[in-house]
């Protein structure tokens, strides 16, 4: 193996990458985010029972404008549930290859309630930056669809009505997601390098299919997200963008630190 010559320069350290924020979600802006319908329920919804979800989507801004995204039972046996998208706004935002996407998230409590942060286009492009199922109390579901690859992460800190930090980075060659600063999941798949996709955040509520319905008292639920962010690699490099490298968990980079690995289910 070759060494370096004696006394010539020694590589400089790697620049940090500096990223640029292009997206705060404000879920009361009707020119960021649509309503009660999306293109991932067959017919653009309101139902999807073949998804085996009791879903009846409604725009109600009591559903979700307010960040509290909540479900309340129907006298028909469906649910009226809150959904917003990206898709079809007059913003018509997509995250892209490289995006780092951040939130905070109160899980929901109730069994049967099904809370999901997730990307969607043209029938596919589906990157799941969280499920969680009361049923499974510490448990997130974390997948690539696109790629196929998946992680169920097990956290003393996943707890029904618990306050998490997420925190997803949308590589071309790999996906990354974090929990509370740590990294939880590689999934060496990535999303390509043409990918984009429109956000989705709503509350599902579980036919029974999968995982248990609501218990038959349950006439409400709810979960909450706050300070959803996406941010972008700034085209200048180190030095141009809002944040840089220490925006990341514990410091470090998307491609470095340690990665906690969790039991499956």
């Amino acid at each position: 193996m070759d060494e370096p010559a004696l006394g010539g320069p020694l590589p400089g350290p790697r620049r940090p990458t500096v990223y640029d924020e292009v997206f705060r979600a404000d879920f009361t802006s009707a020119t960021q985010w649509v309503a009660g319908r999306s293109w991932a329920y067959p017919g653009g919804g309101p139902v999807n029972p073949g998804d085996d979800k009791l879903d009846y989507l409604v725009p109600d801004a009591e559903y979700s404008r307010s960040g509290v995204f909540r479900a309340g039972r129907r006298p028909d046996g469906r649910w009226n549930t809150g959904l917003l998208t990206t898709e079809g706004s007059e913003e018509g935002f997509t995250v892209q290859p490289g995006d780092v996407l951040e939130a905070r998230v109160r899980l929901p409590r109730e069994i049967g309630a099904w809370p999901a942060i997730w990307t969607w286009r043209d029938g596919d492009q589906e990157i799941d930056v969280f499920e969680y199922h009361p049923d499974n109390p510490d448990l997130l579901e974390l997948t690539n669809h696109v790629h196929g690859a998946n992680r169920y992460v097990r956290d003393h800190a996943v707890r029904p009505g618990a306050w998490i930090e997420l925190r997803t980075e949308f590589g071309p060659h790999s996906v990354v997601w974090w929990l509370n600063g740590a990294r939880v999941f590689t999934d060496g798949r990535g999303v390509g390098h043409r990918w984009h996709a429109y956000l989705i955040v709503n509350l599902s509520v579980c036919g029974g299919r999968y995982h248990p319905p609501p218990e038959p008292g349950t006439t409400e639920m709810s979960y909450e997200v706050a300070d959803l962010v996406v941010r972008r690699p700034a085209a200048g490099g180190a030095g141009h963008g809002t944040a840089a490298a220490a925006r990341h968990p514990g410091g470090a980079s998307p491609a470095g630190g340690d990665e906690r690995r969790p039991a499956g289910p």
